[in-house]
């Protein structure tokens, strides 16, 4: 089959579409950006920026579709997932390959990531134990039963980040869809060519026409689907600022909302930490994915005399990273998303520069030419009041605090504005429990650097890393996507 992208594989720049009611179509926008690979600066497509009309076609379709797919059994739904996860499978690596030549990332990160959106379809194809409901005989009086059941509400949709082209849509959609829920599948402009392909290979797995669709564009495009009034709810991962303008808007008309914000998450190094261990597991958790992770360790506190022999270990770890094309076998860190992201980044590393932090390491050195690439850079003598310490960075940069005990680092990560995540490498229980216990975030790690939740736990996060009541993700998300009905009956 000739993929809607390959077929224009012979004009100079190749153009997307939408996929809304069954079919592909071009959106009335003229208007339209280059999808450019980070690595090399090749524009590898164009992506239209679909106006409100292009939405709204999206959603009556979604709309209309809505009735009948509501009607399917649990377990026919669930069996069209399991022919998803079988054409993901069939497509692993292809699916992998996009992810990196248009995000930057190393095909095994690539990977990574397919797999866990594998995962998300093989929990939502479980739906018709997820969900059930619950009653009591006899639960109200004599004679009188009392029982909850779930409902699908209509039609969601999910405006998703650059940094997980595939994994993060699969946060919302199998759930949504499952539960008998339409979807509209938002894929940011930045990175919109994986999605598309998924959107390929699902045409024909028997999803009615209208049950899934996918809408290009950029900031005028999310505006709409927020304002639809038949859109029922919102899904959305991003940076705190818009997560916050996302939640209030869609709010403010009584939609659902699950917005995941920005994040400066804390790895907490301990004295007794297994230092080899430990090492290895900073390094992915600060430099994987070049540090463009909501989950991405960006601020390390050691912890009284661990601190000189860590900081050397990481250095040296560190400098041994080979950067370079994600495709290219044995990179270590692949190329930031963008030039204006790496403009960006290298901006906050002047700053900490300014505040008195030193540099261990400066990412800026990196003699890789030809693309968005930043090496790895490490900060040493930081205050929790610099910069460097308290804003989201979103690149291969960390910075390290120093403190004396337990007590002062779990006291830097209360003072933080974000509660994504935060980790600790300890062999002392004790100290295990009172950091899992007092550290205000959502996601925990003991001696794990990405504390990353698998597909049936939800992804949590606080503060101002989560805006809403319910995540996403395992039973959260069928929560989030369905009404809990309650029937009292009693015959005569």
């Amino acid at each position: 089959m000739e993929t809607v992208i390959e077929q224009h594989a012979a004009e100079a720049v190749r153009s997307i579409q939408n996929f809304v009611g069954g079919q592909w179509s071009i959106p009335s926008a003229a208007e339209s950006l280059p999808v450019t690979n980070p690595a090399t600066g090749a524009v590898l497509a164009r992506v239209p920026l679909s106006k409100a009309p292009d939405v709204d076609v999206a959603v009556q379709a979604a709309y209309a579709a809505f009735p009948a797919w509501r009607a399917t059994p649990p377990v026919e739904r669930g069996r069209i997932l399991f022919a998803v996860r079988d054409r993901m499978e069939a497509h692993f690596n292809e699916l992998a390959h996009l992810v990196t030549e248009e995000h930057g990332k190393t095909l095994d990160d690539a990977r990574g990531s397919v797999r866990r959106a594998i995962e998300n379809v093989e929990v939502a194809a479980g739906i018709p134990s997820l969900m059930m409901g619950y009653g009591l005989e006899d639960g109200a009086a004599r004679g009188i039963d009392e029982e909850v059941i779930r409902q699908p509400l209509g039609v969601f949709a999910a405006i998703c980040p650059f940094n997980f082209p595939i994994m993060v849509p699969f946060w919302f959609w199998p759930y949504a869809i499952a539960t008998g829920n339409t979807f509209i599948v938002k894929p940011s402009e930045q990175v919109p060519l994986a999605m598309t392909r998924v959107f390929e290979l699902l045409e024909d797995v028997g999803f009615p026409p209208g049950v899934l669709n996918l809408v290009h564009g950029s900031r005028e495009t999310v505006e709409a689907l927020i304002d639809h009034p038949l859109v029922r709810g919102v899904s959305f991962v991003g940076s705190t600022p818009v997560a916050k303008a996302v939640y209030a808007r869609a709010a403010a008309r009584g939609k659902r909302v699950q917005a995941q914000g920005g994040a400066k998450n804390v790895l907490v190094i301990m004295p007794d930490a297994v230092l080899d261990k430990t090492i290895a597991n900073v390094i992915g958790s600060c430099f994987g994915s070049a540090g463009q992770r909501c989950l991405a360790g960006s601020l390390i506190i050691t912890v009284g005399d661990v601190h000189e022999r860590f900081v050397a270990a990481l250095r040296d770890a560190a400098k041994a990273l080979r950067v370079g094309n994600g495709l290219e076998e044995g990179t270590d860190v692949g190329p930031v998303i963008s030039e204006r992201a790496r403009e960006r980044i290298s901006g906050s590393i002047a700053r900490g520069v300014e505040e008195g932090a030193h540099l261990v390491l400066d990412g800026r050195e990196n003699p890789v030419a030809g693309g968005c690439f930043l090496g790895p850079t490490i900060f040493e003598g930081v205050r929790p009041d610099m910069a460097v310490a308290r804003e989201e960075i979103f690149g291969p940069v960390v910075g390290i605090v120093h403190v004396e005990n337990l007590g002062e680092a779990l006291a830097v990560i209360a003072a933080s504005p974000y509660g994504n995540a935060a980790s600790i490498f300890t062999q002392d229980g004790a100290a295990a429990r009172t950091f899992r216990y007092h550290a205000p975030v959502g996601n925990v790690g003991i001696n794990v650097g990405v504390a990353a939740p698998m597909a049936y736990f939800p992804f949590s996060g606080a503060k101002e890393s989560f805006f809403g009541t319910l995540h996403a993700q395992g039973r959260d998300a069928i929560d989030f996507y369905c009404e809990r009905k309650v029937v009292i009956t009693r015959w005569f």
